[in-house]
């Protein structure tokens, strides 16, 4: 039988967020699918949660050299092993919304060689109210900039949007053509914050992206949030700064630093107060 959609899920160590990102790819209709658990744990906590759903579309891994938090590595693990037309990079704690799948396979049948769909975002969780807020409102404005980069075309304006403006999406938001990701050779494995960022970029890029008006995407809010803390660490500045040196690395090194300083100037520049 054919797949549809691959489901690359790593884990480490959140067995009931797992269980409820399992519970929303399983209950899926219209589509074929398998889920690839990658359990990035040492004492391979998340088997009891995949083996107590008896479902055999789900597999489960346990990486043999533990990352100790570095996503992009994990998620190379998976896909690499998918079968299906399409890949979706699901974390563990977030929710795939009722008949997600079936939608985006529409949109990427009617927007054919298009290597990336992605959507609305709606935040929940446990977090303050305030903080949710906040989270709804910036993810509101991304799916502003999705729909008006799309007015621009598949390719330059999503690009230059990723490049040099504040993110669109998320990893779990959007799913890939398979065949795309192969040829651009997946994540970036020196990449471990801004990974997602990076993986999108090049994907753009290189086939164009398509944005559905319609929420494809529950993502959990952790307090404090990594993608939005108040008052983030030294550390972590200086990773995300290191993380946007490499990705505008990657940038030039693929396209040449002429397409890179004039997409720069016009994301920056003319299309501010569009994009």
């Amino acid at each position: 039988m054919s797949i549809d959609i691959s489901v690359v899920i790593p884990t480490f160590r959140r067995p009931l967020q797992l269980a409820d990102a399992l519970a929303s790819v399983l209950t899926q209709t219209g589509v074929t699918l398998e889920v690839l658990v990658i359990d990035d744990c040492p004492d391979g906590s998340a088997r009891s949660v995949v083996e107590a759903i008896h479902d055999d579309r789900v597999d489960y891994a346990r990486n043999p050299h533990p990352t100790g938090g570095f996503p992009s590595i994990v998620r190379n693990l998976g896909w690499p092993r998918a079968r299906g037309t399409y890949v979706h990079f699901l974390d563990d704690d977030d929710i795939v919304p009722e008949a997600h799948y079936a939608a985006a396979l529409a949109a990427f049948e009617s927007h054919p060689g298009v290597g990336l769909v992605f959507g609305r975002i709606e935040p929940f969780g446990d977090c303050p109210a305030e903080q949710l807020q906040r989270e709804r409102d910036f993810f509101a404005a991304a799916a502003r900039a999705g729909q008006r980069c799309g007015r621009f075309g598949t390719r330059l304006a999503f690009t230059g949007r990723t490049l040099f403006g504040s993110a669109m999406l998320v990893c779990s938001a959007g799913l890939v053509r398979r065949a795309c990701l192969e040829k651009i050779g997946g994540f970036d494995p020196q990449i471990r914050l801004l990974e997602d960022t990076e993986l999108f970029c090049r994907l753009m890029r290189g086939f164009g992206a398509h944005f559905m008006d319609r929420v494809t995407l529950r993502y959990r809010i952790g307090s404090p949030s990594l993608m939005h803390a108040p008052n983030p660490s030294a550390e972590q500045l200086r990773e995300e700064r290191e993380c946007f040196r490499r990705l505008w690395g990657n940038y030039r090194r693929d396209r040449g630093s002429v397409e890179f300083l004039a997409l720069a100037l016009i994301t920056r520049g003319l299309l501010r107060f569009v994009l």
